[in-house]
């Protein structure tokens, strides 16, 4: 009888709470619609993986199920590498190519990551029994590229026994960047700035450069940093199958099938990863800390990038532009355009900021290839 009581016994209150945390993420997906396809399966494989026993992550000496998603999907890199050919095949660059200085932006938004290094590395010095070194400061530093793909990437080669808070840092502040990035933003812009109107030409791209555009940029980041090679090439891959013209039901199926298929697996896996003899430390909450901190700092990054440009240009920026630099796309965009018509009805940004918010996609996957590439040569 004792058997069948077995899972009761078994219960703490760390897996109550946990179930708890689980259940929120499943709150914010369906209730305030944040980012339902990735925080509602991390949600649900945290509560499976808190369960009594764990079966679904280890049975009588066997890995399980979720175990095995992992080994296969997160050790490897292959879900993350598989969504980057996702999202390459959904993005259009020709707004990039149309106003091709927006890539300037795309950068500048991302020194929150490496601003985020700094502080973790100075507060793993201060404090030496957290663990930090500068390997567990990259992965927690790359949390503001707003990109989750990337985040797992590097945590998984960096820092493993953070994958979980890092991971859910990353897809839950990017479900948040319409309530994180309109303060900061309002913050360091002046009604005038953000009033300011952005000129957006209708030029047509040619389907030759459309086509060559994924090709240059995969070779010339491969020279760059060749170990970020399978972020931007796979990114650039998908984005080929997209413009070639002669793939369109693969095409499809990257935009549609494979999307939904691999953000599904990727996040019960995630999920599964936050037991909680792992998730319920103190380090969870600093890396969520330090999240939300990259997140901020990139923001703010672009913008102020902006009004530097802006005091030796005729031709201003609308200094919210920069705030798409970062890699949440669209949304980011929209809260430019949002903001932007909060203020004045008749502007219209949302075209110029989506030239600098696939300018981030492509930044961020970079910026995660130099962290891969620079880290190793420092402590080497």
């Amino acid at each position: 009888m004792g058997a069948l009581f077995q899972g009761f016994l078994s219960l703490t209150w760390q897996s109550i709470v946990m179930f708890g945390i689980g259940g929120f993420l499943i709150y914010l997906a369906v209730s305030k619609d944040y980012e339902p396809m990735l925080l509602l399966p991390i949600g649900f494989g945290a509560i499976l993986v808190n369960l009594p026993f764990s079966s679904v992550w280890e049975y009588e000496g066997a890995a399980g199920v979720l175990q095995t998603f992992y080994n296969i999907g997160i050790a490897t890199e292959v879900f993350p590498i598989l969504i980057f050919v996702a999202v390459g095949a959904m993005i259009d660059f020709s707004p990039l190519l149309k106003d091709p200085k927006m890539l300037f932006l795309g950068a500048a938004a991302q020194l929150g990551i490496f601003a985020t290094i700094v502080v973790v590395v100075l507060i793993g010095a201060a404090f030496p029994t957290l663990g930090i070194d500068l390997k567990s400061a990259a992965a927690i530093g790359i949390i503001g590229a707003a990109d989750g793909p990337t985040s797992i990437f590097v945590a998984t080669k960096f820092a493993p026994q953070f994958l979980a808070p890092i991971s859910v840092a990353a897809y839950s502040y990017m479900a948040l960047v319409p309530i994180i990035q309109p303060p900061v933003i309002k913050l360091l812009t002046t009604k005038k700035e953000r009033m300011i109107r952005m000129d957006y030409s209708d030029k047509k791209i040619s389907k030759i450069a459309l086509i060559l555009f994924p090709i240059i940029v995969t070779i010339i980041s491969g020279i760059l940093a060749p170990i970020c090679a399978p972020l931007v090439g796979l990114l650039m891959f998908g984005n080929l199958i997209r413009e070639c013209g002669v793939l369109e039901r693969l095409s499809n199926s990257a935009q549609n099938e494979l999307a939904n298929l691999v953000t599904l697996l990727l996040g019960v896996t995630i999920g599964a990863t936050m037991h909680y003899e792992k998730f319920l430390q103190p380090m969870t909450l600093l890396i969520l800390v330090l999240g939300f901190a990259a997140f901020v700092f990139d923001t703010a990054g672009g913008v102020l990038f902006v009004k530097l440009l802006n005091l030796f240009s005729a031709r201003k920026i609308n200094p919210m532009i920069g705030a798409a630099g970062i890699s949440a796309f669209p949304m980011s965009a929209r809260i430019v355009q949002k903001l932007g018509a909060s203020e004045d009805p008749n502007n219209y940004l949302l075209m110029p900021a989506v030239s600098a918010n696939v300018a981030g996609q492509v930044a961020s996957a970079i910026a995660g290839g130099m962290v891969l590439a620079i880290v190793p040569w420092l402590l080497g």
